[in-house]
């Protein structure tokens, strides 16, 4: 009766730890996600964020569309939503940051379920949680909508699939596997990464949970299938999407020596700082964004603490060095080799290997890794090498200074403009327009590359179609100058419509104006034109509506140019020392001031509207 009393009291004893443990992990959630929501509420859209919602406005809902690759990136899920953004609202912050926070908060109470399923309810899986919640491994991704739609479902597949799979193993109930395919296939909606969970459920399964992992083809099989129809999907897009430059994709790996270089300043200046609290400074992109600058002499720091993290746990926990050889494993084949496929070339290892946002989603392997590498599995017979009493003191310290050096990282990051530019921007553009009357002629050029660079995204950076959204603006959009235009406006720095001035040479007339006929009257220009692309902008005087034939050397434009006073618009492609004119169909023309050069906001014109709305 004693005996039983006191396992009785034990048991109870364990439940109350266990609830305690939870709860824990539960407020730590609670507090990340408020401390997460100041930072993702400052945000704005960005880059690729306007692309994505521009194409699903100007798309419909079919398989073509949700199933373009976008530069080595396959997520009809994400595309799925950014159709749906496109109609509720266009650029909607609140359904932004709401979407991001649910996938953080489902994402860190999967990887709570996930710790306690494979650890059991100890105080100990509260110290890879906080690593995953704390890490700046993951903040740059939540300030980018486009990184969120990718990285954030994933960081909830992941735990979600392998603790579907650890119940499967543990109780061989068939709706755990459907569960794991359910949450692996949710997981590859949104990224082609999502592709390495059945790999992480093998290598668990293989060294942790079972030792007879092939009998398991209940599971095996179905996780096969998922793998072979994602990997032809995903290959037959990514060598048959046309780009936004209208060129197909060819994927190659590049040299050996830029993917090392890659790797390791990736692993070195990226993953390693940031997941010990890194990387302590910042390189702004922009001002909406950041990537890692980790100092070369805290770089070094890191990666002999980490060696010595390593160590340690090799030393004492059996079978810690495979969980970290995992970790290396999922590093180079999920994290490296996307970009070494689809863009290196872009920016460089060098640029790229500092990008924290390609380390996301692996900031939850990491914490499952810390756990495997320092905790024994629930039940698990004979965990440890040696005496493991050394190693109880040197947890609370590290953890400490990781936790210091993550909420340093993370502050530095978000002690900057964020989204305000952008958002200042695209609200003062909008404005601007709605108070012009419709029809209006607006020169239709790329917004600013802070927010959207046109060498990336090429039409989709237009005016005209990034600020469309939901609804194009009732103005006549002009690519070019041509012909005769009353009062054109372009766009100023800070999103103010403005009158075009034409920027460069000028042609006075001695008198109010010049006669021209057919034959050609040639005006010299100030100072020769070396051969470039340029906009005239001729002042007329004339009896009647007539069209005149302007040439600049071997260029040569007709344009038409009305009755009475009023100016027209050449565009003209060549150089030379002066400007040619005539006239065409048999009616005269007085030529007045002549401009040429490339248009430009006119600074003593009057801004609509006069003042930014934000930012």
């Amino acid at each position: 009766m004693g005996t039983t009393t006191a396992q009785a009291d034990g048991v109870s004893r364990r439940l109350r730890a266990g609830d305690a443990v939870l709860a824990a992990g539960l407020v730590m959630v609670a507090v990340q996600l408020v401390w997460k929501f100041e930072l993702v509420r400052q945000t704005y859209f960005r880059q690729d964020d306007f692309h994505y919602i521009i194409r699903g406005q100007e798309s419909g809902f079919t398989w073509d569309y949700l199933m373009w690759v976008d530069v080595g990136h396959l997520l009809p899920g994400g595309f799925g939503i950014s159709w749906a953004m496109a109609r509720l609202g266009g650029y909607n912050e609140l359904l932004a940051h709401s979407t991001t926070m649910v996938l953080q908060a489902g994402a860190s109470l999967a990887l709570l379920r996930l710790l306690r399923l494979l650890f059991g309810a100890r105080p100990a899986i509260l110290v890879p949680l906080g690593l995953y919640l704390l890490t700046p491994m993951t903040i740059p991704s939540l300030s980018w909508w486009a990184a969120v739609l990718e990285t954030l479902p994933l960081q909830l597949a992941l735990p979600m699939a392998l603790s579907a799979h650890v119940l499967y193993v543990r109780d061989g109930r068939a709706r755990h596997v459907v569960a794991a395919c359910a949450w692996t296939v949710f997981g590859l909606l949104f990224f082609v990464k999502a592709a390495f969970i059945p790999v992480l459920m093998l290598v668990i399964t293989a060294i942790w949970l079972k030792p007879a992992w092939w009998r398991l083809w209940r599971a095996w099989v179905p996780y096969a299938v998922i793998l072979v129809a994602y990997s032809w999907v995903f290959f037959t897009g990514l060598f048959g999407s046309v780009q936004i430059n209208d060129a197909t994709q060819t994927p190659k790996l590049p040299g050996l020596g830029v993917a090392g270089e890659f790797a390791w300043v990736l692993g070195s200046r990226a993953l390693v700082p940031s997941a010990l609290g890194g990387p302590w400074q910042w390189r702004p992109i922009e001002d909406d964004y950041a990537m890692a600058a980790t100092p070369e002499p805290l770089a070094w720091a890191a990666l002999g603490v980490a060696a010595i993290v390593v160590a340690v746990s090799v030393l004492y926990r059996r079978r810690a060095w495979l969980a970290w050889s995992m970790l290396l494993g999922y590093f180079l084949l999920a994290d490296v080799v996307p970009v070494l496929l689809g863009r290196i070339d872009l920016l460089g290892p060098g640029v790229l290997g500092y990008e924290l946002r390609y380390l996301a989603a692996t900031a939850t392997v990491v914490a499952i890794v810390a756990g495997l590498a320092f905790i024994p599995l629930d039940g698990e017979e004979r965990p440890w090498l040696r005496s493991r009493s050394p190693l109880r003191w040197a947890w609370t310290p590290l953890a400490a200074v990781v936790a210091a050096g993550s909420l340093f990282s993370a502050t530095a990051y978000a002690d900057r403009p964020l989204g305000s530019t952008a958002r200042g921007y695209v609200e003062t553009a909008r404005q601007a327009l709605s108070r012009v009357p419709d029809g209006t002629a607006v020169l239709d050029t790329h917004v600013p590359p802070g927010v959207a660079a046109a060498v990336f995204f090429h039409d989709y950076a237009l005016h005209s179609r990034l600020l469309g959204v939901p609804d194009p603006w009732p103005v006549a959009w002009t690519r070019q100058l041509s012909g005769p235009l009353q009062n054109p406006l372009t766009f100023d720095a800070r999103g103010r419509l403005r009158p075009v001035a034409i920027d460069g040479l000028t042609i006075r007339q001695r008198g109010s104006c010049v006669p021209v006929g057919p034959q050609e009257v040639r005006f010299r220009l100030p100072a020769p034109l070396t051969g470039g692309a340029y906009t005239a902008q001729i002042s007329y005087l004339n009896a009647a509506e007539t069209t005149l034939s302007v040439r600049l050397g071997l260029g040569v434009a007709q344009v038409p140019a009305g009755k009475d006073l009023g100016r027209t618009f050449a565009q003209l492609n060549g150089e030379g020392t002066e400007l040619a004119i005539r006239t065409l169909g048999g009616q005269g023309a007085c030529v007045g001031e002549i401009r040429i050069g490339r248009p430009i906001p006119d600074e003593d014109g009057t801004a609509i509207p006069p003042q930014p709305v934000r930012g």
